[in-house]
């Protein structure tokens, strides 16, 4: 874990790095932005700015939401994608770097490889934020937790299970449990653990994290159920993840073993009939739309840490 100061541009790169006081930072003005209360200079940090925005994997809910988060906050956004930039051609990574660093106030990512995040940070003198690697998507975490608050109340000692593959999203999740102090579950078919490392990282921090394939013990009176796609963008096991993950599905049976007032969440894009069943995503406890809402001011309490 470590904390950013002086000189050195403040990144958003995972949950881990960073500590508890730091998050809450940016959940508490993501909040303030979101209900009209921004504090002095926070409306229009980005007044004169602008934010770089680099997509190696297309996205909607990304895209837009830092789009406009840029806008919102009087700066503009600059989108950037391989096949119209040098980045694209074979310019290093590094190199790229140097030169945004030069043009825009912020830089962010989403790429596929851990590395390619890194080395972007390490070479900007501008904060670089992590919009999602194969590895982790912090910036959706910090959404799920704002959309879980505003329903449920503080987050610490809650309960949250996640169903499915132990993938991206599942290892921000398991970092936000560390940080923020709640117990998660992960019912995961054992080829779809999630990686070890994170296990031993959050066990060494003294996180709450059970991990079994048990889906109906795990979720038995939690106060969140999360899942995703079982088939992530560039995955060429379709079939294979089908087959391992058709048992974790989210239904009615399995929201009824939760607490009556759990809620159900989902980064989108879904697939109904597969991970989750439409009466669950269309239901009376998913906070879907929320969730996708909440990218947004997130996105601007991620800006305004960054930036401030």
């Amino acid at each position: 874990m470590t904390s950013q100061t002086g000189n050195q541009p403040k990144h958003f790169l995972d949950l881990d790095r960073l500590d508890t006081a730091e998050l809450r930072l940016m959940l508490d003005a993501a909040g303030r932005m979101k209900r009209g209360e921004a504090a002095n200079g926070e409306a229009k940090l980005l007044a004169g700015k602008t934010l770089a925005m680099i997509f190696e994997k297309p996205s909607t809910r990304t895209r837009v939401s830092f789009e406009v988060a840029a806008n919102q906050l009087g700066g503009q956004a600059v989108v950037l994608e391989p096949s119209g930039t040098q980045l694209g051609r074979g310019e290093t990574v590094a190199d790229t770097a140097r030169v945004l660093s030069r043009y825009v106030d912020a830089i962010m990512i989403r790429t596929t490889k851990e590395e390619i995040l890194l080395e972007m940070a390490d070479y900007a003198t501008v904060p670089v934020i992590n919009g999602l690697t194969d590895v982790t998507h912090p910036c959706q975490l910090m959404a799920d937790v704002l959309t879980f608050e505003e329903h449920l109340g503080r987050i610490d000692g809650k309960v949250v299970t996640w169903c499915g593959d132990g993938n991206n999203m599942a290892v921000s999740w398991i970092h936000a449990a560390v940080r923020f102090n709640f117990e998660l579950r992960l019912a995961c078919p054992e080829p779809l653990r999630p990686p070890q490392a994170v296990l031993d990282w959050a066990a060494a921090e003294g996180g709450k994290i059970v991990v079994s394939p048990d889906v109906d013990s795990l979720v038995k009176d939690v106060d969140a159920v999360v899942t995703d796609t079982w088939v992530s963008m560039g995955d060429d096991d379709g079939e294979s993840r089908h087959n391992l993950l058709r048992s974790y599905q989210v239904d009615e049976h399995v929201m009824a073993l939760a607490k009556p007032n759990a809620i159900f969440l989902h980064c989108l894009p879904a697939h109904r009939g597969d991970e989750v069943t439409a009466a669950v995503i269309d239901g009376p406890q998913s906070v879907v739309w929320d969730e996708a809402e909440n990218r947004l001011h997130a996105q601007k309490g991620i800006l305004a840490w960054c930036l401030t």
